[in-house]
């Protein structure tokens, strides 16, 4: 969809960022381990102007426990994606997303033992 500015001219409506289908199938491999394991139940994905964002609850009123953002401007010098804690302090960058997601994988590891 156009949109027409004052002068008549048209313009693209401003891109959103998202994930893609691998992204999202690496995220909801991680996520659906954890709610097989009870650890995990809600999650909630955001698509903005300058980053996406999927964030994981443990239930579904409180603040996120994790939140994994892709962030396209930061790819060139601190990675695409963040792992980002619950107080938002950054867990983990990096440019794949693999990488960013091995914080969690271990802490999976320990929960199951």
């Amino acid at each position: 969809m156009n949109v027409v500015t004052p002068r008549g001219a048209f313009r693209s409506p401003p891109e959103t960022v998202s994930f893609d289908r691998h992204e999202l199938g690496a995220i909801l491999s991680v996520y659906g381990r954890f709610v097989a394991a009870g650890l995990w139940r809600d999650y909630g994905i955001s698509c903005l102007r300058d980053r996406a964002v999927f964030s994981i609850f443990r239930r579904t009123a409180e603040n996120p426990l994790y939140r994994i953002e892709k962030l396209p401007a930061q790819r060139n010098r601190q990675g695409l994606y963040a792992l980002v804690g619950p107080d938002g302090q950054v867990l983990k960058r990096g440019g794949s997303l693999r990488q960013v997601l091995a914080p969690l994988e271990r802490k999976l590891l320990r929960a199951l033992e």
